[in-house]
């Protein structure tokens, strides 16, 4: 005989997850305090670190031969259109 599994409903109080009262969130503290109090390190934070100087999302409308000629060159083609656009910015202020 198949169980019965127990449909979710919002309107049904879930004996499992009960909601919160204002005792809980008084007695509630951060995560990391879990893992100091049994000695273990907490995890990493997930994903690539903050940048120092962030690159800014931009659209721009270049020849198809510039988008080509990066392209060719493979992955990464933005970042080496990008230092070759920051080397002409330092000629630039050379000759200034």
């Amino acid at each position: 005989m198949a169980s019965k599994e127990r449909k979710f409903s919002p309107d049904l109080p879930d004996d499992e997850n009960p909601e919160w009262t204002e005792e809980h969130f008084a007695k509630a503290r951060p995560g990391m305090d879990f893992f100091a109090e049994l000695g273990m390190t907490p995890p990493k934070p997930r994903g690539r670190p903050a940048a120092a100087n962030p690159k800014k999302p931009v659209s721009i409308r270049l020849d198809p031969e510039v988008v080509s000629f990066f392209k060719a060159s493979g992955s990464g083609w933005q970042t080496r259109l990008n230092d070759v656009l920051i080397e002409h910015i330092k000629d630039k202020k050379k000759r200034a």
